[in-house]
């Protein structure tokens, strides 16, 4: 539920600390990430730290998940550390979330075959959540802030199909013709409807 509407990468999930989620505020705080050899730095580069909004409904599973979270023993006391932990209250790997979390969710509603291979990865649900924004109308450099990512091209070469069209230019296009492309005012600014993705 976190990753669909967050849109945290797998790594940022993974290292993402109960000091970082701010109830009160409606805030993820994403500060730092676990590697693949569950290392726990920082993310891979500035624009991967940034402050996410937490949906309530995401909000109230969180706080009923941390009443029974896996607790990190280290040194001292256990005490909390990762929302998202092994049974041990440390770093879990990927394919442990897969096969512990995803799997069975999905194999449940029919779409895997066997918990041991989901259909949908944690990068999928990266996707819905983008998704997710571009639907409540937020602008593509707030998405692009919220993906973390670093230039305002990578989030259209990766999402750009889903951003729509203006409905005015949708609206005054719909009764040109195709003989008529020419007497379209977005023609002559230099485009086309033959640029725009596909919706």
């Amino acid at each position: 539920m976190t990753a669909v509407f967050s849109g945290l990468r797998a790594s940022e999930l993974r290292g993402l600390a109960w000091d970082d989620v701010e109830f009160d505020c409606g805030i993820l705080t994403v500060r730092q990430r676990a590697d693949r050899c569950n290392t726990i730095g920082s993310p891979k580069s500035n624009a991967g730290k940034r402050e996410v909004p937490l949906a309530p409904i995401v909000a109230n599973a969180l706080r009923e998940w941390k009443l029974g979270c896996p607790r990190f023993a280290g040194d001292g006391e256990p005490r909390l550390w990762l929302v998202f932990p092994n049974s041990k209250g440390n770093v879990d790997t990927l394919p442990n979330i897969h096969r512990r979390g995803l799997g069975p969710v999905q194999l449940a509603v029919g779409i895997a075959k066997d918990q041991l291979h989901p259909k949908y990865g944690l990068h999928s649900l990266r996707h819905a959540a983008v998704n997710l924004f571009i639907e409540q109308g937020f602008s593509p450099k707030r998405v692009q802030a919220l993906m973390g990512h670093s230039t305002i091209q990578m989030t259209f070469d990766t999402y750009g199909t889903f951003f729509r069209r203006p409905r005015t230019t949708r609206s005054r296009c719909a009764s040109c013709r195709p003989a008529s492309w020419g007497d379209c005012d977005e023609t002559r600014q230099g485009w086309s409807l033959t640029h725009w993705p596909s919706v």
